[in-house]
């Protein structure tokens, strides 16, 4: 365990194991996690189609980019073959995507949407999405988007309870984990990480801030956590679901949720913006590592282990191969990719000697 630097250059404070990052995309695991206790216990299940917790769904089109005339490009809308389903979220084969990368029509209409605009809660942000034309056919293509931000809305449909209610009372709270949130209390303000003002553009679309409490509880970006927290979650899935004497996950649940199901023979397309990476698949919200990838040498790392990471630069790694996990903390979205990557290359490297 190692802390480097300050967590905010305008203070000077030291870094902490208490200190509180934005994870971002980290946030999608939780929730991806949290969707799958619910189908443990029965009352979820993967094949359900989305519009029977959120009906707005019923009525999604495809936009097929086609073009008139003139030569203008335009968007035809087109039914669905099959419905959207739960598996499509956790898989984000749902053809929801997101506005703040690519130029195709769908995510221009997404951009220019005004998705964020007002305080929102969850019911509404997933009843903004579903006017907006999908990118493609459900079960098509994986294609990175709101997915597990409308999987959030499900939980709250399915539970009853708010995102982080549910998520406190029945993953948080009992690993412990008391500092991941969707907002920072005002009394932990002053333990919050901040970048360097010239890298504080994460590019993520919105910029909503932690310190101002907001309706809107993002399942796909919008939790803070600290590197003591984060590795609760981890030790959890190093066990293959269990912890301290709890079981969160079956284990043949928690099987399929560390399984590829985008690979060969699955039907799924991969997407020009393929973020798991170069030798990954893509389980029921992580990262699965299915082969050594094309880079020579092929990068540190075992098949198998799970991942995920987010625009501030935070990134997790579990090898079960190696029997190990490691959680980086950091708010630094320029240089995320390289950090992460040294990272991961001085730990493995580390075990060789």
């Amino acid at each position: 365990f190692r802390m480097f630097g300050v967590r905010d250059v305008a203070t000077q404070f030291s870094m902490t194991p208490d200190t509180i990052f934005r994870i971002h995309s980290m946030t999608k695991p939780i929730t991806s996690f949290a969707a799958m206790m619910l189908i443990d216990e029965g009352k979820l299940k993967l094949d359900d189609p989305l519009s029977k917790y959120i009906p707005a769904f019923a009525e999604a089109k495809v936009g097929v980019e086609k073009k008139a005339d003139s030569g203008d490009k335009f968007l035809d809308l087109v039914p669905l073959k099959r419905p959207i389903t739960i598996r499509d979220l956790l898989l984000h084969t749902s053809g929801i995507t997101y506005g703040f990368y690519g130029d195709s029509l769908v995510r221009k209409a997404y951009a220019g949407a005004n998705l964020y605009s007002g305080d929102f809660d969850n019911a509404e942000f997933a009843n903004r999405i579903a006017r907006l034309p999908l990118a493609e056919q459900p079960g098509t293509l994986w294609d990175y988007g709101h997915s597990t931000d409308v999987l959030g809305r499900v939980i709250e449909v399915v539970s009853g309870k708010s995102l982080y209610e549910f998520e406190r009372e029945n993953l948080l709270g009992p690993l412990g984990m008391k500092d991941t949130a969707f907002h920072v209390a005002p009394a932990d303000l002053d333990r919050m990480a901040a970048p360097v003002p010239n890298d504080a553009n994460f590019r993520v679309g919105h910029q909503r801030s932690p310190r101002a409490p907001t309706k809107w509880q993002s399942g796909g970006g919008g939790m803070v956590s600290t590197v003591t927290d984060y590795a609760r979650f981890c030790q959890m899935l190093l066990n293959r679901g269990t912890l301290d004497g709890r079981q969160y996950l079956s284990a043949e649940t928690f099987k399929q949720m560390v399984t590829d199901h985008i690979g060969k023979g699955s039907g799924v397309a991969r997407d020009y913006f393929y973020f798991p990476g170069d030798g990954f698949g893509f389980g029921y919200g992580f990262g699965v590592r299915t082969d050594a990838g094309n880079a020579k040498p092929p990068p540190p790392g075992s098949l198998g282990e799970i991942k995920w990471d987010g625009a501030s630069g935070t990134y997790f790694v579990v090898d079960f191969k190696q029997e190990l996990f490691f959680v980086l903390m950091q708010q630094t979205p320029t240089h995320r990719q390289q950090i992460q990557r040294a990272v991961k290359q001085l730990i493995y490297e580390a075990l060789e000697k």
